[in-house]
């Protein structure tokens, strides 16, 4: 029996510890963030859209060829408040980290991509940020 009374004991202060850890120390053991790479497109007008259905399946192309990245989704704009400022296209690179991102930018697949956008980009917003979580 006391031995069994000091188990529980030692189980319920392991958790208490565990569960009063501040917000940080519980952050540092989880070394999840990950690195977000924001890009939003604005084509110029008169853009085919065939031209804009070869960018999107050429950016959505990169993943199978650039390791660095962990994660990719896209997607138009279908925002109600009409504050896109003509941007339509949105799309959300994931890395684990800076040095998978400074492997993607000068990577051949991406400065190919690149060549393919630029005649017909009006403007792009890019944006990069640690998740939080």
């Amino acid at each position: 029996m006391h031995r069994f009374i000091l188990g529980s004991l030692f189980i319920l202060v392991s958790i208490g510890v565990t569960m009063t850890l501040p917000k940080s120390a519980r952050a540092e053991e989880k070394s999840d963030k990950i690195l977000r790479h924001v890009v939003c497109f604005k084509f110029k007008e008169g853009t085919p859209e065939a031209k804009v259905r070869e960018i999107e399946a050429a950016f959505a192309a990169l993943p199978e060829k650039i390791d660095a990245i962990r994660d990719f989704e896209w997607g138009t704009n279908n925002s109600p408040e009409n504050l896109a400022a003509g941007y339509t296209h949105c799309f959300l690179v994931t890395f684990a980290d800076e040095a998978g991102r400074a492997a993607y930018l000068p990577h051949p697949a991406h400065q190919a991509f690149v060549a393919l956008l630029k005649p017909h980009l009006d403007k792009a917003f890019v944006i990069d940020y640690w998740a939080e979580r």
